[in-house]
């Protein structure tokens, strides 16, 4: 069904169009509530997902529902907000027209704000059979396999059959591929040695494989050896200059000739910003992200911005564009809001965004983390703690802060969850259902 403005109202009111509801995206909708603008935003789900804890997820530490929140509540006391679940098909610029699988929307400011996406590097065979953790959809693939697996390897005798159910594959050594080989490690020493006694957690082993000579490349040296010395410590095999240059599904293929026996490679290598059709030529070919000036502004397009990932913006601290993590998000939403607000409302020049760099922080199990701050690098206990808080209160919701904290205290005492449920959509058919559940 095609609606036209999707069901929107006309106002006299200039109407912003945000397009993804990440962490640039909500933000920026947020500080609009309540001003003179319509703003109207769209994304896919129906929710809002915090992206540093889908690894949790996926080790069973966390439920779903604790790290995503509805849209819809966000907005229930602004009036000038509008939200639809859509998937965005094109952007015709010369109408000024969104177009979606809903219907068009026509907009008098657009805001793009749809982040990065995993990036395969082209390699056909490893996107359709590895893992990505860019969703809470896909974190709960990652646990059901997990899980699947091990029940499968309760059935196999033959020790290199049994392989390919317990062995683990983390391709990319950057927060997300650290902070997941670190939370698998655990999995293994505290959890699957509980659940699964039979087996021999020793023979379970996680590879961290990563093409450059060090981990954590974007953070400091000392932080960078801390994480190598935590990971090794736990059992984690490093992989160092090599790279997964192929996979099957049966095994992991290497550049330097080896080969791994794993269900499962988790890919965490890179990321890159997807094409909108219709914006095609505003994007920068080195970078590939959409070319922005320093009030966000896509160069070229008069009533077009962009922010987060997506955003190609260079200064003279950043000159490749900022780094893709959630706080750059963030402050473009905060800094676009009070550009729309206080400058454009009354026809006067902004000053251009500067992105105040809070620190960069990965975690690597219990105790364990490591940080870069603006003027020193720290590592251990404490900054574990920091980790905690900082994510804890970056939540949004106060029931999702509470489940968090409950699940992070009862893990901590008790080393368990109860969350280790193999959820797997069941058949429409009513007659097959009820043949399964006898």
């Amino acid at each position: 069904m095609n609606y036209p403005d999707l069901n929107i109202p006309k106002t006299k009111s200039k109407r912003i169009v945000i397009l993804g509801a990440g962490f640039a995206g909500l933000n920026l909708a947020k500080h609009l509530r309540n001003t003179a603008f319509q703003v109207v935003l769209i994304d896919r789900n129906n929710y809002h997902q915090f992206q540093p804890l889908f690894y949790q997820v996926a080790m069973a530490g966390l439920e779903p529902s604790a790290i995503a929140f509805p849209i819809r509540k966000v907005f229930h006391k602004s009036k000038n907000v509008y939200f639809r679940k859509a998937e965005i098909l094109r952007v015709l610029t010369n109408e000024n027209t969104v177009v979606t699988n809903n219907g068009d929307l026509s907009y008098d400011i657009l805001v793009v704000c749809l982040g990065a996406e995993t990036n395969f590097f082209g390699n056909s065979r490893i996107e359709a059979h590895s893992f990505s953790l860019k969703s809470l959809g896909q974190s709960l693939g990652i646990r059901n396999q997990i899980f699947l697996d091990f029940e499968e390897a309760m059935f196999e005798i033959e020790y290199h059959n049994r392989q390919q159910f317990i062995d683990f594959v983390i391709v990319g050594g950057g927060p997300t591929g650290v902070e997941m080989a670190g939370a698998l490690s655990e999995l293994k020493r505290y959890v699957i040695a509980k659940d699964f006694p039979e087996l021999d957690p020793y023979e379970i082993d996680i590879y961290l494989v990563q093409s450059g000579n060090r981990l954590l490349p974007g953070m400091s040296e000392k932080a960078s050896r801390k994480a190598e010395k935590y990971l090794k410590n736990m059992g984690v095999q490093l992989v160092l200059n090599d790279r997964v240059s192929d996979y099957d599904g049966v095994y992991a293929y290497l550049k330097s000739g080896n080969k791994i026996r794993t269900n499962k490679v988790i890919w965490a290598a890179g990321v890159k910003c997807p094409v909108i059709k219709g914006l095609e030529n505003f994007y920068e070919e080195g970078t590939g992200r959409i070319t922005v000036d320093s009030s966000c502004k896509v160069i070229h397009a008069s009533n077009i911005y962009a922010i987060g990932d997506i955003a190609g913006m260079s200064s003279l601290v950043y000159p490749g564009c900022h780094p893709q993590v959630a706080q750059v998000g963030i402050q473009m939403g905060d800094y676009l809001a009070k550009h729309f607000v206080k400058n454009m409302l009354n026809n006067r020049p902004g000053k251009p965004f500067i992105y105040k760099n809070k620190g960069v922080m990965a975690t690597i199990g219990r105790h364990k983390a490591v940080a870069d701050f603006p003027k020193f690098s720290m590592g251990g206990w404490l900054t574990w703690m920091i980790w905690l808080w900082i994510h804890l209160f970056s939540l949004i919701g106060v029931r999702n802060k509470l489940i968090v904290m409950f699940n992070w205290m009862w893990n901590y005492v008790h080393f368990d969850s109860s969350l280790r449920l193999i959820i797997q959509q069941e058949s429409r058919n009513p007659t097959q259902s009820s043949k399964e559940g006898n």
